[in-house]
């Protein structure tokens, strides 16, 4: 199977890290965010990987290579202009003649690939979402009331939600609906299939799962790394 990984965003939110460095090279313990994701991808088989890039595209390319010092085959597809979430799948949509998996480039998770593929292909779906079950933080007490009386308060309760988790297997049916060279977003898809009555599975991550979005959520893939990812070295080169 094939591994598309995102890797063209400009990390705004991150800056002033991403000022020098783009978003997917940001160093990680002895790492960085995407050579986690290549011997992660690698871990569990998947071993050609097109990386998708746009900003900085020069430098992400020179710092992987063509993937061998990872045990991997590289290739990079660029972007001229922004194309979302989905959009740079169009770029190299010849090669995706078999189910494939698409990742953001600012996703950290010890995800079982093995597990999710095997899922895939014992579903009937055109396309399977994974998921991530999260508590968000909720600034107001919430009252519990009968009538007119207040019968309980819970303080600052959390907001349970499930979320996506920016990590996806496309079945090559679905490529018909992505538009060429154009700014698509996942979520614009999953509409646009859900319209149209495509079949959608969901995938849940009980594994560890972090988006790197924020500079807090980069401070926690740092104290994350040595429990989550220290295993995951570099082949030595030859």
């Amino acid at each position: 199977m094939k591994a598309i990984i995102l890797a063209g965003g400009l990390g705004t939110r991150l800056k002033p890290f991403t000022e020098v460095i783009p978003k997917p090279l940001l160093p990680i313990g002895e790492s960085s965010v995407l050579e986690i994701q290549i011997l992660s991808l690698k871990k569990h088989g998947i071993k050609d990987i097109i990386i998708a890039t746009n900003h900085m595209a020069e430098y992400v390319e020179a710092f992987l290579g063509n993937g061998k010092k990872y045990g991997v085959r590289l290739q990079f597809s660029k972007e001229t202009h922004p194309l979302g979430t989905c959009g740079p799948v169009s770029l190299v949509r010849e090669q995706l003649t078999e189910p494939f998996l698409l990742m953001n480039g600012d996703v950290l998770t010890t995800l079982d690939f093995s597990k999710a593929v095997a899922f895939t292909n014992s579903i009937d779906a055109d396309l399977v979402v994974m998921t991530k079950d999260i508590a968000v933080p909720f600034q107001f007490g919430k009252i519990i009331s009968e009538g007119d009386y207040i019968v309980g308060v819970e303080e600052k309760p959390n907001l349970k939600l499930e979320v996506l988790a920016g990590v996806y297997i496309f079945k090559p049916s679905v490529l018909d609906l992505i538009p060429q060279n154009t700014f698509y977003g996942m979520d614009t898809l999953i509409k646009e299939m859900i319209a149209r009555g495509s079949r959608i599975a969901k995938y849940p991550i009980h594994e560890y799962w972090l988006d790197i979005g924020r500079v807090n959520d980069y401070q926690v893939a740092q104290d994350a790394y040595h429990e989550h990812f220290s295993e995951l070295k570099k082949p030595a080169t030859p």
